[in-house]
């Protein structure tokens, strides 16, 4: 699978391409793998999403996750079909998705992306305050100072919304 993988990244990694030439590529590349393999899957939904298929992307990255994808790409899966639906109106189970997996793993390496999309539901929720709680909470460690002072702030605005 690395020799696929290293060809579906360089389709990823190819800035000339258009939204519909990624798809193309991307669905050029699955074709050699079995229908139901999730990874092949997982790629096929993200061509969509990035290329505003949000509809396409939608029911392959749920097939995808049904069928199972290691760690990293269960959690990026996750992420996208829930930013997915956020956009297609379906707030409340981005959010319920997004929640469980920022709470899943506090420090996993896609925690923070996790934060992000989870703060983005929030707003469109009508809950800003509580996102930017959790945007400033996963910025907080990245600071070169102010780390406690940032982070006790965030849980502040948090507790004042309980």
């Amino acid at each position: 699978m690395n020799d696929w993988q290293n060809r579906v990244d360089a389709v990823w990694a190819d800035e000339t391409l258009t939204p519909g030439d990624v798809i193309e590529r991307i669905d050029a590349l699955s074709s050699e793998r079995p229908e139901d393999d999730a990874v092949a899957l997982f790629e096929r939904a993200g061509a969509r999403d990035s290329a505003g298929v949000e509809d396409e992307a939608e029911v392959l990255y749920r097939r995808a996750l049904a069928l199972g994808l290691d760690d990293e790409r269960r959690t990026r899966a996750t992420i996208q079909l829930a930013s997915t639906i956020r956009n297609l109106g379906k707030t409340a189970e981005a959010l319920a998705m997004l929640r469980a997996e920022y709470e899943r793993e506090p420090r996993g390496p896609l925690h923070d992306a996790a934060a992000a999309f989870y703060a983005l539901a929030l707003v469109s929720s009508g809950e800003s305050e509580r996102a930017a709680s959790i945007a400033l909470q996963a910025l907080a460690p990245h600071l070169p100072r102010y780390t406690r002072s940032v982070t006790g702030y965030a849980r502040e605005i948090a507790d004042d919304r309980v």
